[in-house]
């Protein structure tokens, strides 16, 4: 991380923390990627059942553990006010309070899921699917709550490169764990869309202990001492981790849980329905790794020019940002557009379901466009630490607007699953929309301040 003084070292630093991360993000989720395209290949009652498993654990998975997020921001404001010192103490309370969060999760899960499996409309076969894999997926919750911290510590740094290379060597090996578990290879038995579970619980503790070796011996990180000494737990700590992960998990959370919502809802129109609507909600969710992946960008560069009241260049960071974003919404919502058939026979060979996703991905080209200036305006607010109202845009945009909108079109008109989508399209736009003029008002805000005080 350095100081930037003109707009082309604005854009090669953002390219620098950016590409990264959007390696990273990419890499991490093509675990969830193969899961659901390996599992469509074996039947599609198995990825019917990984699709209502990943539509409970994706919002833990991003939503839960993206309270940890927070870390980043902490870190970098930090690092940009020059308190190096007060880094290590930092890191190791998110660590705990990561382990915490995941225990929780373990207790209420162990209670909650058959109630809640048991009260969908789902055939016995996909039910067991959903099952085990959240069962087997569930030993990975510890070590990913973990490794969370310590790669919001790592990104925090700038080295965003580091997780990219941590990221890209555990991926070849989920790969060939869910080839050898879901079909059966080298005398296994064929465990389906479970064995995709066991494969990604395997790799969460792999990256975990990778991160923990290289932060322990490697520089720029071994500098911090991070684990040199470990405090006891700090509840006032733990309370600014909280204030400010809270509001950004539980955004996330609104925002990956109604896509999970909309699954459940649609248990009622069938396997085929659910199989193809999870393939294509995939795919969308794998392109809109991009905007995310700028948006993890902005907080950082943000958040470090933020820290040091470098208000201009936050501003102009933000624009970038959102511009980029754009642009490249552009260009991979054309590309969806063109070849969304080729892409729907990636996850399935039945016809029918080939067909649904395709109809379905028509949808997801709309989803790009707004994406790409809700994800990069959200994290230029994390940057900022001004979280509490993408929080509830969030929750207004998508559980008071999207969902009952999409619930009456999908229930009374001819979109009938359909109606869904073009619901949560409409509250991704009006989240883009409002969330636009917060940040306006924000940097106006923090602007006026420093010239106040200079005054």
């Amino acid at each position: 991380m350095k100081q930037t003084f003109t707009i082309r070292e604005k854009l090669q630093q953002l390219w620098i923390i950016f590409t990264p991360i959007l390696i990273t993000q990419l890499a991490m989720f093509s675990m969830s990627f193969f899961d659901i395209m390996m599992t469509g290949k074996y039947s599609a009652g198995h990825l019917a059942g990984v699709a209502v498993g990943s539509s409970f654990w994706v919002p833990i998975n991003t939503g839960l553990s993206g309270i940890l997020l927070s870390v980043t921001p902490i870190v970098a404001h930090l690092i940009g006010a020059n308190k190096k010192n007060e880094v290590p103490f930092s890191v190791l309370q998110g660590v705990y309070a990561g382990i915490a969060m995941a225990i929780l999760i373990l207790i209420i899960g162990f209670f909650a899921l058959d109630p809640l499996l048991n009260g969908m409309n789902l055939e016995n076969d996909v039910r067991k699917v959903a099952k085990y894999y959240l069962i087997s997926i569930s030993f990975g919750i510890i070590p990913l709550f973990v490794y969370n911290v310590l790669r919001s510590f790592i990104d925090a740094l700038g080295k965003t490169r580091v997780t990219m290379i941590v990221t890209l060597l555990s991926l070849p090996i989920n790969v060939s764990l869910n080839y050898i578990l879901i079909f059966g290879k080298f005398g296994l038995p064929e465990m389906g869309g479970i064995g995709a579970g066991i494969a990604s619980a395997i790799t969460y503790w792999l990256i975990t202990f990778i991160a923990i070796w290289i932060i322990h011996r490697k520089k720029p990180f071994i500098d911090y001492k991070i684990f040199h000494s470990l405090p006891k737990i700090s509840f006032s700590k733990w309370k600014e981790i909280f204030s400010l992960g809270v509001p950004i998990g539980l955004s996330i959370f609104i925002e990956t849980s109604i896509f999970s919502a909309v699954t459940l809802f649609m248990s009622e129109f069938g396997t085929k329905i659910i199989a193809a609507h999870q393939a294509a909600l995939n795919f969308s969710s794998f392109i809109y790794m991009i905007p995310l992946s700028i948006s993890m960008a902005l907080t950082i560069l943000i958040g470090f020019e933020s820290g040091a009241k470098r208000f201009k260049d936050a501003r102009l960071y933000s624009l970038l940002g959102i511009g980029g974003g754009i642009t490249i919404a552009l260009v991979t919502g054309t590309l969806l557009f063109l070849f969304r058939g080729n892409i729907a026979y990636l996850y399935s060979n039945d016809y029918e379901v080939v067909v649904l996703i395709s109809q379905f991905m028509l949808f997801g080209v709309f989803f790009q466009l707004s994406d790409a200036i809700l994800a990069p305006i959200q994290g230029a607010l994390r940057g900022y630490k001004d979280v509490n109202m993408t929080f509830i845009m969030a929750l207004v945009s998508f559980w008071i607007i999207g969902l009952p909108l999409g619930y009456v079109l999908a229930k009374n008109t001819e979109l009938g699953p359909f109606g869904y989508w073009l619901g949560l399209i409409t509250g991704l736009a009006v989240g883009a929309i409002t969330l636009s003029y917060r940040l306006i008002h924000v940097q106006k805000m923090q602007i006026n301040i420093q010239k106040s005080e200079q005054a």
